[in-house]
């Protein structure tokens, strides 16, 4: 399909060489958009997008190495190319961190994000599609979560991304000429049905299946469940995984919202699937897709982590014509080829 000329729009993504990053660049290229990446890491992530790409979209992808608290380099960003909008997914994510290091998360997340806002302000681009939470919901009294609960963080990691969904809606107050768009998901999976990109974190993961993965390939020997007397059917913690395929399309599905709604403000999509799924029923599906046995460890629950967090996408399906394609199983199968093809991750070894 051609492009229209919509789809010839420059887009810049923050943190465009990570997990959720280098896929939503992907289907960005794939569409026809123009992106430029900023991110402090992983050009090898960048290269495989490129592959995937092929030639003649690649030339449509720019990589700059840079952090969002850098001053300078946000000016060189945007004093060098014009974006139609910018799609801001970098940040620090792991629950436990933040509670451990707290300031750690405010300093990256809550003052990188208002130095983009500045230069974007300044340079005329006021259109953004935020990777929020749906940590931003605490412990709901009701489930599935639905866009116009009450918010309440129960992390400084959630609390990041809470503060700053009241940043933007100051921001948009003060100037209508701002669109932004928040999309609240939990547990990102899965990979490019490729297994060419993936998540690959350092360390010991701090997410459910990162971690799995990293059992599975022998990396470690085995999987720390963090709560097993929660009051949920196998008392285990209850979450609502998507996959990043799915994800990256509600990203573009976001930015085309942007671009058709001069009057849209600042407003915020759950995206997922409305399921819950319990830690140990995600460890069984794993176990199915890749024929491995996953030892496990049951540990105390975690400090800030919730009993049961899912949300409705009603909302986005209606308003954003998205809705999730891929289930349990697809998530586990497509995280299994990357893992089983990419042991350890974007390096050639530990």
């Amino acid at each position: 399909m051609a492009p229209s000329s919509e789809q010839k729009q420059s887009i810049l993504v923050t943190g465009g060489g990570g997990f959720i990053g280098t896929h939503t660049v992907l289907q960005l290229l794939r569409e026809g958009f123009r992106v430029t990446i900023i991110d402090n890491s992983v050009p090898e992530a960048v290269d495989r997008v490129r592959d995937l790409a092929g030639p003649a979209l690649s030339r449509n992808l720019h990589f700059f190495l840079g952090d969002l608290r850098n001053k300078e380099d946000l000016e060189k960003v945007f004093s060098e190319t014009r974006y139609d909008a910018v799609i801001h997914v970098a940040g620090l994510k792991a629950v436990g961190v933040s509670v451990a290091k707290p300031l750690l998360y405010y300093n990256n997340n809550l003052i990188g994000t208002i130095n983009l806002y500045e230069f974007m302000g300044k340079y005329g681009c006021k259109k953004m599609v935020f990777s929020s939470s749906a940590t931003v919901y605490g412990q709901p009294e009701k489930i599935p979560c639905v866009e116009d609960y009450e918010l309440g963080a129960m992390n400084p990691y959630g609390r990041t991304k809470l503060f700053l969904e009241e940043i933007a809606r100051d921001i948009q107050k003060a100037d209508p000429e701002w669109r932004i768009i928040h999309l609240r998901y939990s547990n990102p999976v899965g990979a490019n049905e490729s297994g060419h990109i993936g998540e690959d974190p350092k360390g010991i993961p701090n997410n459910l299946m990162p971690y799995i993965q990293q059992v599975a390939v022998g990396r470690l020997p085995e999987l720390n469940v963090y709560g097993y007397a929660y009051p949920t059917k196998d008392g285990t913690a209850i979450r609502d995984y998507i996959h990043v395929m799915d994800l990256a399309d509600g990203h573009i599905a976001a930015l085309r919202k942007l671009f058709a709604t001069g009057d849209i403000g600042c407003v915020a999509y759950n995206l997922g699937t409305g399921h819950g799924t319990s830690v140990l029923e995600m460890v069984a599906a794993f176990e199915k897709a890749s024929g491995k046995k996953i030892p496990i460890k049951l540990c105390p629950r975690r400090l800030g982590d919730a009993t049961v967090v899912y949300a409705s996408a009603e909302k986005a399906q209606k308003e954003l014509g998205w809705r999730a394609k891929y289930g349990i199983e697809e998530m586990c199968r497509d995280q299994w080829n990357w893992a089983s093809k990419n042991p350890c991750g974007y390096r050639l070894q530990p």
